[in-house]
Parts: C-alpha cells; structure tokens; sequence
C-alpha cells in the first residue's frame, strides 16, 4: 500500500523533501509513476522535487495547509468521521439546488460556519446544497476557478475533517451536497502541473491558454487525473453530485470524449456504493446530446445548465441589450425559453460569431436543463456586480422567481436571491500585486464596450478592485436584512413556490409539452397542465387575458381580482397561481 505515487513519465529521478527536517527520500519508479517504499504518516508534511528541481506540491495532494505553494499533509479519508451511514442519496432531477460561496456565505466564512444555516436551507426547502470550487488559491479569497491542486481544499475554509462535517451535516438534513469543479483549466497562480508531464496540449487552446491534453500523447493519464478526482469527491467526501464548470472547454477529438468517459465510471462508482450520484454541466453549445445517455452517444450528464432561459428573462425584466443580451431580445424569445429551454438553436446571432445549438428533443424531460434568474456569473461578472434586487420592484422579481420556481425545468437559486438581498456579489481575487493588476485592467476590458447608461442611468458605475479585500467583505451576506420587511415577505414568498412545486403534480412534472408560454408585452401566463401562472410587470393597473376560468388562486404575490370579462387584474408588479 503507498500514500505517494507521482506520474511524471518525462522524469528519471523523483525524490521527497520532508518539510521538517528536510530529509529527502527517493521514489521507485513504476513504468510512468513514482512510488514510496514506505507509507508516510498521517500529517507528515513534504514537497517533490523532479529531476533535482524547486520544491513543488504534490498533484494528487488532498491538504494543503500553507496554500497551493506550500508542502503537502498527508491525509488519510479512512479516517474521516462520518453518521451518515444510511444515506443512499437521490434523483435530483427537478429539485431544488441552492448555490452558494462558502467565504461569503456566512460572516467567519468556513465549512464549519455554513453548517449554522442548513437548518435555515432545510426550512426553506432546498433540496441541493451546491458549492463553488473550493481547491486552493492564491491568498485568502477569490471566487474558486482559479484554483490549482485540484485534490485539496482552499485552507481558509478548513481542514478536510471540517468539510467531512459540512457534507455529513448536509445529509442529516435529508439535503444532498454538489461540488462545483473545473477541469477546463487550471489558475495562474500555483499551477505547477506541467513541471510533472504532459498534462496541457499544444493544439488547443481555451480563453486561459493550452487546454488539457485530453486527446493527445499520454492524455489517458491526464483523463485518469481528472476521473480520480471526481471520484475522490463523491467516495472520500461523500458528494452527491458535481458541477463540472465550462465543459465546452474540454476540447477533445478522441473517439471516446472525456465526458462520456467520465459519466460512465461515476455510474459505475454509484453503483459500487449503493448511492445515487449526479452529473451537472455547463456548456454553452446548446446541445441535448449532453444529457444524452452515453449508450445513445450522449455524453451521459444528468443536467446541464441553461443559460437561455436567464437571458431571456433578464432582457425582458431590464431592457437591457448589451453584448450577449443583443440576442435576446425578439418579442418570441421569452415563450422559446420557457417552453423549449433553448433559444440559440442553430439560428444566425448578433453577438455570437457563429451559430450554435440544437433544439432539445420532444419527450426529453425539462428537469434535464437547470434554470435560474441568478448565478455567480450573472451577478458577479457585471461592472457592479449588482444583483437585479438594485434595480427591480419586489412585484418584479417576484414574477422572476416564479417562472423559474414553477417551470418544468429544474431550478436553482443563488445565495441570498431568496430574500431578494441587495448585496453584491463582486468578482474578488488575492493575487499578486503584478497579476493583480492585470486582472483589474481585464474586468474593465469587457465592459468597454457597454453602454452602462442604459443599465444604470444615473447610479454610480464604478466598479470595485477585484484585489481590494473591502471587494470580498462587501459580497458576504448580510442576514440581517431578514429583519426587514420586504426581504421577509419574498422568503416566505419563494418557501411557497417550493412548497407548491412539491405538491401540484402539473408543476413538479418535467414533461415539456404541457406548459404553455403566452407573453402579452409586459403581462402574461404560463400553463403547466392545469395550473396557470399569471403575471405582470406593469407599473399601472393592468387586466390580464388568461385562461383560468373556472380555477381558484391558490398563490400570489399581492392580491388579485377577476374582472367580469375572467381577465385577471393586477394593480402593480405581481404574480398569482391559478389552479
């Protein structure tokens, strides 16, 4: 039994430096690998050294104490801590995730502080607690996706004992835990991966420069890296479920694609476990074969992203049409959404340089795509970071967060979005001074183009360092607007919108040909069987043409009337569900 084993097939000699005495101990070869002769010890610290070179973290460490340029601890997941025994997991499909950022979820920012708000979480009826990457970074804060030493924790956050308490708290709760992880690419800072062997291409290329060899020479250890450390996720620390960020950056011409690969050998790990396990993927391709099941040549995921129906929905609410919202904008865009799921199906784009996408098959269930008016990109990557709780009505985003509740996809909130919080989410980063200061001109760059007066008229649009720590400590949740009413009224508001997608079969369904999208300008409804959704977004008294005849509200955002011709009026923004 070893507890180091490093691939590096280029290498001739591999050699460990003990961080306390400095004692080097060489490694065996093993074909491509390097092994130990005899285990270390649990909390021995060491780096490695290939060839004679500088002290590097090992690739497949699970601790990193010191950040991702310091010695790596031993960690041995037998003897985690765990009650969770009984739990087997189950079918997130349709169910309610929960996205969150666990420096700013709570004030103290670790695993440990998160476990004080699952009760919260429980209450109001998440199903699915998901958190961004949390692998090591530079310095103490930063968003997750420019993580390196993908094995180990971002150490601010805790030591793994203390994320085995998170999971295991997660599931007392009868509440499943998902990961999000980035496998398109690896952060600037600390990545010290290509110093092993060959785990970038020269041939492709994504936005954060060589990809991942995936299809080249020695790329079936590179997928292992990858696949292992899925696998380490779901068996060491008990997740249910992965987010894999941005799949459409693991660029792959192999005959078997890596994704394919890996949902197949999760499968074939729930089956090993007994426990139900998940699949999300980001893409932007638009493609229903990602959902596909690889038997079918699919891909294999569970669920996928869809970032059309927050487009969309975005547009419509704001107005506003800058960059990629340039394609969102046609009258025929919102029904599209949230009947179809994909907007960009194949069709010439504004904003795209080519087009892309394919409509989603009839038969295959909404609850494959995930929906959501909020994300950390959407709020996060936007000059001020501003959720859209600065600008709308309560009415507004009450509308907002019923489409999305009680559609036929599966939906998910970001932290905060269901009291409807007015603090930002800004893009935050601890790197260096130099690379800082890069990141900082890079932000600016993408909005140079965007016409912020029609987003933010006469507000402040300055937008905050991403480098300044005031950045982080202004995007921590502030619990205590729970004390005001407005915040109040949309949480008990989204807790019904749960409660009802539990118990109305018409909304808990995923079968797509029984919703129905009717937008008239600025008012409309949705069907879903036989239960209506009926909304407004007008600022002056407005009756609503919808087919409820015969149906009783059971749920509104404010109090509504029938008129005598059966429309439905409103007297401001609001929403009401007919049954």
């Amino acid at each position: 039994m070893t507890n180091v084993k490093i691939w590096s097939p280029y290498a001739q000699r591999v050699t460990l430096i003990l961080a306390d005495t400095e004692e080097e101990i060489e490694l065996a070869r093993e074909g491509e690998h390097f092994v130990i002769r005899q285990p270390l010890a649990i909390g021995t610290r060491y780096f490695v050294s290939i060839d004679g070179g500088m002290r590097l973290p090992d690739p497949r460490s699970m601790c990193q104490p010191e950040g991702p340029h310091g010695p790596t601890e031993v960690v041995d997941p037998a003897q985690f801590e765990w009650t969770d025994s009984t739990w087997t997991g189950q079918s997130l499909m349709g169910k309610i995730f929960y996205e969150l950022h666990v420096g700013t979820f709570t004030q103290a920012g670790t695993f440990r502080s998160a476990i004080d708000r699952l009760d919260y979480l429980k209450d109001l009826g998440v199903d699915v607690v998901q958190l961004m990457p949390i692998a090591p970074m530079p310095g103490e804060r930063g968003w997750g996706y420019d993580g390196v030493s993908i094995y180990a924790l971002h150490d601010p956050y805790g030591r793994p004992e203390d994320l085995v308490a998170l999971v295991d708290a997660i599931h007392a709760r009868g509440m499943s835990a998902c990961l999000d992880v980035v496998y398109n690419h690896f952060g600037p800072d600390g990545n010290y991966l290509a110093q092993f062997g060959p785990y970038f291409s020269s041939w492709h290329h994504t936005p954060w420069g060589e990809a991942l060899n995936l299809d080249g020479e020695y790329s079936d250890s590179v997928r292992r890296y990858l696949i292992d450390n899925a696998k380490q996720w779901m068996r060491d620390y008990h997740f249910d479920a992965l987010r894999l960020d941005a799949v459409h950056h693991l660029l792959d011409n192999s005959e078997r694609h890596f994704l394919a690969q890996l949902s197949d050998e999760i499968a074939e790990l729930g089956d090993e476990l007994g426990r139900t396990l998940t699949l999300t993927a980001e893409s932007e391709d638009n493609d229903p074969d990602m959902v596909t099941p690889t038997s079918e040549g699919g891909y294999g995921m569970n669920l996928q992203w869809t970032d059309d129906i927050h487009h969309a929905l975005h547009v419509w609410l704001t107005e506003e049409s800058n960059a990629y919202y340039s394609d969102y904008t046609d009258e025929s865009v919102m029904a599209q959404a949230f009947e179809h799921g994909f907007v960009r199906v194949g069709q010439e784009l504004k904003f795209s340089s080519a087009p892309t996408g394919k409509p989603i098959p009839e038969g295959m269930s909404g609850h494959h795509f995930m929906a959501f008016d909020e994300n950390h990109d959407q709020v996060g990557n936007r000059l001020i970071s501003d959720r859209p709780s600065l600008k709308l009505e309560p009415g507004e985003l009450a509308v907002s967060r019923a489409l999305v509740m009680l559609s036929h996809y599966t939906p998910m909130l970001f932290m905060g979005e269901e009291f409807a919080t007015r603090k930002p989410f800004h893009y935050f980063t601890d790197h260096g001074e130099e690379l800082g200061a890069y990141i900082k001109e890079g932000r600016l760059a993408e909005f140079a183009d965007w016409d912020m007066t029609t987003i933010y008229g006469d507000m402040p649009t300055v937008m905050q360092d991403p480098q300044d720590e005031e950045t982080f400590f202004l995007s921590k949740l502030d619990w205590n607007e729970l004390t005001f009413g407005e915040h109040k009224h949309m949480l008990d508001f989204v807790k019904e919108l749960i409660e009802l997608r539990r118990s109305d079969p018409d909304i808990a369904s995923g079968d797509r040909s029984k919703t129905e999208f009717m937008l008239l300008d600025q008012a409309g409804w949705m069907s879903r069987g036989d239960t209506v959704v009926v909304f407004s977004v007008c600022h002056q008294p407005t009756n609503v043409p919808a087919p409820v005849e015969g149906k009783e509200e059971i749920l509104s955002w404010e109090p509504t009337s029938i008129t005598e011709d059966g429309d439905v009026r409103f007297l401001g923004p609001s929403v009401a569900v007919y049954r």
